[in-house]
C-alpha cells in the first residue's frame, strides 16, 4: 500500500514546528533543492527545481527548522524610506527629505552635503524615493555591464533592475540575461561594480570555479573585500526600503 503523499505547489505557505511561515517556489533553473531567508517577509522560501520535488523540500526544511529560526530571529526589521533618514549611493551620503508640493524624486546639492527631496506621505513617499533608487541603478549598472561586456569580448544582453531578497544578481548565459538588485548602488561604489563584474563574468562560466573565480579578479583584481562587505552588511542593505 502506498503511503499518502501531500501534494504542494508553487506558491504554498506551510508552518514549520517552530511556528516560523515556509514559501514553497518552483524554478526550473534551480538545479538543487535550497532554502533561503526572505527578509522582507520573514518567512523561509524552499527553492525546488520542480513541483515533484516540492515534498522533498518540506521534509528538508522542517529537518533544518531550528537554523531557520535562528536565521529569521536575527533578520533586521524593515525600514521604509522616510523623511529624515541618510542612504547611501556608490559610496555618497544622501538625506532624504519630504517636500509639499514636490512629486518625483530629486537630488539637490547644498553645502551640507546631498539631499533626496520627495512629495507625499507614508508610502507613497517611499515608492518615489525607491523609483528615484531604481533609476540610478539602471544606470550605473548598465554603463559598468557594457564595459565588461567590452573587457570580455562578449555581445550585448538584456538587464533587468529587480527587487531580488535572496540575491544580488543572477546571470542566464543561455538567454544572455542579466538581473540586478537595484539596492546595490546603496552600497560603497566598488561593490557595485563587483556585482557588475561577477554577472558579467558568468557569461565566460556559468560556475563558482576557481576558472569563474579567475575571470572575476582578471576584470577587478582581488574580489574578496567586495564580497565580504556584502555578507557583513547585506542584511541591513535589503531592509532599507522595505
Amino acid at each position: 500500500m502506498k503511503l499518502f503523499q501531500p501534494r504542494y505547489r508553487d506558491g504554498d505557505r506551510l508552518a514549520l514546528s517552530n511556528g516560523h511561515t515556509l514559501r514553497l517556489s518552483v524554478n526550473k533553473r534551480a538545479r538543487r533543492l535550497s532554502i533561503r531567508i526572505d527578509t522582507r517577509s520573514r518567512e523561509a522560501v524552499v527553492v525546488a527545481p520542480s513541483a515533484s520535488a516540492l515534498a522533498q523540500g518540506v521534509a528538508f526544511a522542517q529537518t533544518k527548522a531550528e537554523w531557520i529560526g535562528e536565521k529569521l530571529d536575527q533578520a533586521v526589521e524593515g525600514q521604509p524610506f522616510k523623511p529624515g533618514m541618510t542612504v547611501g549611493l556608490l559610496g555618497r551620503t544622501i538625506r532624504l527629505e519630504g517636500a509639499a508640493g514636490v512629486g518625483a524624486a530629486r537630488l539637490i546639492d547644498l553645502p551640507d552635503g546631498p539631499v533626496l527631496r520627495a512629495g507625499g506621505e507614508g508610502d507613497a513617499y517611499s515608492r518615489r524615493i525607491e523609483n528615484w533608487f531604481r533609476k540610478q541603478a539602471r544606470l550605473y549598472l548598465l554603463e559598468r555591464t557594457e564595459h565588461y561586456l567590452k573587457a570580455l569580448g562578449q555581445a550585448p544582453v538584456r538587464v533587468s533592475i529587480v527587487d531580488t531578497r535572496s540575491r544580488w544578481g543572477s546571470c542566464s548565459p543561455h538567454n544572455r540575461s542579466i538581473r540586478y538588485s537595484w539596492r546595490v548602488v546603496m552600497a560603497p561604489e566598488r561593490v557595485a561594480d563587483y556585482l557588475a563584474a561577477h554577472e558579467v563574468a558568468h557569461l565566460v562560466r556559468a560556475d563558482h570555479s576557481p576558472e569563474y573565480w579567475a575571470v572575476v579578479e582578471g576584470l577587478i583584481g582581488d574580489h574578496k573585500p567586495m564580497r565580504q562587505w556584502l555578507k557583513r552588511h547585506g542584511a541591513q542593505l535589503h531592509a532599507i526600503g522595505a
